[in-house]
């Protein structure tokens, strides 16, 4: 059994935040709406807001983001009539490329992928084009299909959203891999889906759920660790190992 394409999850896993989705890039748009808030707090904030993007919606609402940059802003301090607005400027700025920086293996990772004869998707819980995604960070050509909770209408981990990427690079399940920095979107998801799967968790802690997937998943600290991987990854499969 063979890989026959790799799809991999955007944000967290192919580009991070620049500045202007840090502390001091939330104290600038509050500063704008006339809040103050302390950039200190960003990190905890982030961390208390988190859960609301991990309830049971399957349906994409852009309602749920703005909920989520709303307790940030909370979190950091901001309050009065200004709050909903200022959430809002950031939700739609999400979606600008210029604001992300690339993880600097990504174009050697992607190119070894498809030299190998892998075709390589996207799937994203975003409202980021995705062409234009390719094109500001000069990935064309690399990428034979992508699919963004946005157009599609259902997110991450739905399965339907991982069928419909399946089913545009013309490759079953068995033979696909989801790569992603998120346990139940996309490790969760992909193996919903038949599919198998790589967590990235990039940096020297543990993983919170690294014991509950040694048995399931491989995870990885960098993508350069995937091409070596993906073959060894369907070659357990083969023998009965990993899922």
């Amino acid at each position: 059994m063979t890989a026959n394409a790799v799809f991999f999850d955007v944000d967290f896993t192919l580009i991070h935040p620049g500045p202007t989705f840090r502390g001091v890039g939330y104290q600038a748009f509050c500063a704008r709406h006339g809040m103050d808030v302390d950039p200190a707090k960003f990190e905890t904030a982030v961390a208390d807001a988190a859960p609301l993007l991990h309830g049971p919606a399957e349906a994409y609402d852009a309602e749920i983001f703005v909920a989520y940059t709303r307790r940030i802003i909370e979190g950091m301090g901001g309050r009065g009539p200004s709050l909903d607005a200022c959430a809002r400027e950031i939700y739609d700025e999400w979606a600008a490329c210029q604001h992300f920086e690339l993880y600097d293996e990504v174009p050697d990772v992607l190119h070894a992928l498809k030299d190998a004869g892998i075709r390589i998707g996207l799937i994203s819980n975003t409202h980021r084009c995705l062409a234009s995604f390719q094109s500001h960070f000069e990935l064309q050509g690399l990428i034979s299909a992508t699919v963004s909770s946005s157009d599609h209408g259902l997110m991450k981990p739905h399965p339907s959203i991982f069928e419909a990427a399946l089913r545009l690079v013309g490759v079953e399940a068995a033979h696909a891999v989801m790569v992603g920095d998120s346990v139940r979107q996309d490790v969760e998801g992909a193996l919903g889906a038949g599919m198998k799967a790589v967590l990235l968790q990039r940096g020297e802690g543990p993983h919170a759920a690294d014991r509950a997937l040694a048995s399931r998943v491989p995870v990885i600290r960098s993508l350069r660790e995937l091409p070596a991987l993906i073959g060894a990854l369907f070659a357990a499969a083969a023998s009965g190992g990993l899922a």
